[in-house]
C-alpha cells in the first residue's frame, strides 16, 4: 500500500504549485524553499547558540530542536554544527575528510611535509570554496596527491617538468606561501620552461646561442633585480629573446655567420625591421662584451622630456571622482588616490606593505620612502576602512603583510587589476602620475620632493625643470629664513 499523496500547493516562499512535503515554522515549504531556510542560521533565543530555528517554542518564539524538544535534522553527523551545512555533515568536517584523503602519505595519515597546507586550506574562512577547487580537475589538486604518495618530490624543481600554467602556478604559489617551500620569484622562475619550449622549435646551433644569452645575460639582470622584478621587467627580457632569435634567423636566411655580420648588414636588418633596436640591443651588447661581434653600433634612442598630456583640473575632477563613487572597488579608490595626490607609480602602489600606514588616533600616516605624510580627509577614512576589510585576498595570504593582498597565496594586488579598474573610469595611470609629479613637483624643492615620495634625487630634478621652477637655491633661501631677526 502505497504511502498517502500530498497535492500540489502554492509555495509561500517562491509562490510556485509544488508539492510540498517541508516543514519549517508551521508551513510547509517546497524542497528548494525549505533548503534556503536550513542554511539561515540565527541565534536562538534559548540556548544561545547559532542553530537553524526551524519550531516555535512555548513562547511562540522561533527556536531550534533542542530547545523546542524536537529530533534534529539539521546537524552535522560529526560535529553536530548546524551553521555551516554541507550535506549529512557539515563543509569543515567534508573538507577535513577531503584533503586528509589528498595529502596523505604510506601511512594515511596527512604527508608530515604537507601539514602547513592541510592547517591554511582547513582555515579558509569558506571551506565550501575550497572544495569546489578541491573537485577541479584542472586546478591541478593531483600534483599534492602525487606529492603526498612520494612520486613526485615536494620542492620547485617538480614544477619545471609540468605545464607552466595558471592552475599549476597556483599550487607553486600555494606551497610557497605556507612555508612547505622556499621563497622564489615567480615572474623569474617561469622563464625557463617557456624558454625550453620556445627552444625546441630551433635548431641546435641557434637554440645554444640564445640560451646562452637568455641564461648569463637576460635572466641574471632579472635575478639580481630581486623583489623589485616586475611584469614590465619580465617582458622585457622575454622580448629581447623572442627579437634575438628573429635576428639570428635572418642571418641563418642570408647565410651569415654571426661572427661575420658588419655594421652594414645590422643597418639594413634596422632599416627592415623598424622599431626593433631597443629590443635587439641587449643581444648585440652582450656579443660585443663576449667577442661574438665586433664593435657595432645601435642607433641611440633619443632622450625626450615626457608630455604632460592631462590639466590639473582633469586631475582634480578625477580625485573627486575616485573619493564619492562608492561604486569603484575599495583598493582601486585609495590605489587610484596614492598616484593622483602623491605621484605614486601602480606597481610601487601594489607592493605596499600594511605596515607602511600608521594610524595614530585621529592622525592617518603613510610613508612611501623616508618620511610620513599625514593622510587628507577623506582619504583617511577610506584607508581606515580599507583596513578593517582588506578584500577578497586569498584565504592563504591571511595573516597578510600586504596592504593589497591578491587572490594569488602570499602574494600582493597585481598591477594589471589595479590598473584596468582605473583604466575603466577613464584614469589613465600614465598620464595621471606625470600630472601629479608636475604638479607636485611645482610648488615643493627637490629634496623634500625625493624623500617625501621616493624619487631618484635625478628624476627629480628633471620634473622641477619641466615644471618651471628652480630650486637649486632651496639651501640658501632656508639658511636666510633661518636666520634671527
Amino acid at each position: 500500500m502505497g504511502g498517502e499523496r500530498v497535492p500540489p500547493r502554492i509555495c509561500p516562499g517562491c509562490g510556485r504549485s509544488t508539492k510540498q512535503t517541508r516543514v519549517f515554522l508551521d508551513q510547509r515549504f517546497c524542497d528548494a524553499c525549505w533548503a534556503r531556510r536550513r542554511r539561515a542560521t540565527q541565534t536562538c533565543p534559548g540556548c544561545g547558540q547559532t542553530k537553524v530555528l526551524a519550531f516555535y517554542d512555548e513562547h511562540q518564539r522561533p527556536a531550534c530542536t533542542s530547545c523546542t524538544g524536537n529530533t534534529s535534522s539539521f546537524g552535522c553527523n560529526n560535529c553536530g554544527r548546524e551553521d555551516n551545512v554541507f550535506g549529512a555533515c557539515c563543509a569543515t568536517c567534508t573538507l577535513a575528510d577531503r584533503l586528509t584523503t589528498l595529502l596523505a602519505d604510506t601511512t594515511s595519515r596527512v604527508h608530515p611535509q604537507l601539514q602547513p597546507v592541510y592547517d591554511a586550506l582547513l582555515a579558509g574562512p569558506r571551506p565550501q570554496t575550497t572544495l569546489y577547487w578541491l573537485t577541479r580537475r584542472s586546478a591541478r589538486p593531483d600534483i599534492l596527491v602525487m606529492m603526498a604518495r612520494g612520486e613526485i618530490a615536494i620542492s620547485h624543481t617538480a614544477f619545471y617538468d609540468l605545464p607552466c600554467n595558471r592552475n599549476v602556478n597556483y599550487v607553486r604559489d600555494l606551497l610557497t606561501a605556507t612555508g612547505v617551500l622556499p621563497p622564489y620569484q615567480p615572474l623569474v622562475a617561469r622563464i625557463p620552461s617557456w624558454l625550453r619550449a620556445l627552444l625546441d622549435a630551433e635548431p641546435k646551433h641557434r637554440a645554444d646561442l640564445v640560451h646562452r644569452f637568455a641564461r648569463w645575460h637576460a635572466l641574471r639582470r632579472l635575478h639580481m633585480l630581486g623583489d623589485r622584478v616586475t611584469r614590465g621587467s619580465v617582458l622585457q627580457a622575454r622580448n629581447a629573446i623572442l627579437s634575438t632569435i628573429k635576428f639570428l634567423t635572418w642571418l641563418d636566411d642570408h647565410d651569415t655567420e654571426l661572427a661575420d655580420l658588419t655594421q652594414a648588414m645590422l643597418d639594413d636588418y634596422l632599416l627592415a625591421h623598424p622599431g626593433h633596436a631597443a629590443m635587439l640591443r641587449p643581444f648585440i651588447e652582450w656579443t660585443a662584451r663576449t667577442a661574438l661581434t665586433s664593435e657595432l653600433e645601435l642607433p641611440k634612442q633619443p632622450t625626450t622630456q615626457p608630455e604632460v598630456m592631462l590639466s590639473d583640473e582633469q586631475r582634480w575632477d578625477h580625485v573627486e571622482t575616485l573619493i564619492h563613487d562608492n561604486t569603484i572597488h575599495l583598493y582601486a579608490r585609495i590605489g587610484g588616490l596614492f598616484m593622483l595626490l602623491f605621484a605614486q607609480p601602480v606597481a610601487r602602489i601594489c607592493r605596499m606593505r600594511a605596515n607602511q600606514i600608521t594610524i595614530d588616533s585621529d592622525i592617518v600616516t603613510v610613508t612611501f620612502d623616508t618620511e610620513p605624510i599625514e593622510l587628507p580627509a577623506p582619504l583617511d577614512q577610506l584607508v581606515r576602512d580599507h583596513l578593517n576589510r582588506p578584500g577578497w585576498a586569498s584565504y592563504v595570504s591571511r595573516p597578510n603583510t600586504w596592504l593589497f593582498p591578491g587572490g594569488v597565496p602570499g602574494k600582493h594586488l597585481t598591477t594589471e587589476t589595479m590598473r584596468s579598474r582605473l583604466v575603466s573610469r577613464g584614469i589613465h595611470p600614465n598620464h595621471a602620475r606625470k600630472a601629479a609629479l608636475f604638479q607636485l613637483a611645482a610648488t615643493m624643492p627637490v629634496p623634500v620632493l625625493a624623500d617625501l615620495l621616493g624619487l631618484d634625487p635625478n628624476t627629480a630634478v628633471r620634473w622641477a625643470a619641466l615644471s618651471a621652477r628652480d630650486w637649486g637655491q632651496y639651501t640658501a633661501i632656508r639658511r636666510e629664513t633661518d636666520m634671527p631677526s
